[in-house]
């Protein structure tokens, strides 16, 4: 099966490994400055960073947990419609529009985190995710 839909699904998950290496690279030598041994944590959980680590250090871990999150639901949604047959033309177009703006939101929350933007990016990727959604239901019932 071949829809177009599956490409910005694709684009996506590549993101989000993006974001990992970026994590792991960027949070690695921040816990060796701020003293933190990986050998002798026991338990925990990343947010447990935050106040050890920089601020800047954690954007970047806070957003790649914000990518698994919202968009579980987007694959959901993309593949549910590429199974209907209708994951080419708008709802295609849609899924991209979902994915750029799901990009930028990273690229914003990683760098400049100001959050009136980040929550104009986030709700415009939501509002796409919303039609999508309508649209694999009109697809489906």
């Amino acid at each position: 099966m071949h829809s177009e839909i599956l490409k910005p699904v694709v684009v996506l998950i590549a993101w989000t490994l993006v974001m990992l290496v970026w994590l792991v690279a960027t949070r690695l030598p921040a816990m060796k400055a701020a003293g933190v041994d990986l050998g002798r944590l026991v338990g925990g959980k990343g947010t447990d960073a935050d106040g050890v680590l920089p601020d800047k250090t954690q954007w970047i871990a806070h957003n790649y947990n914000h990518l698994l999150e919202q968009p579980v639901l987007f694959y959901a949604v993309c593949l549910v419609i590429a199974f209907s047959g209708t994951g080419d033309g708008v709802n295609a177009y849609i899924a991209w529009t979902y994915v750029a703006f799901r990009i930028a939101h990273s690229v914003w929350q990683a760098t400049v985190n100001k959050v009136s933007i980040r929550f104009a990016l986030f709700l415009i990727a939501t509002l796409c995710l919303v039609a999508l959604t309508l649209h694999a239901a009109m697809a489906v019932f």
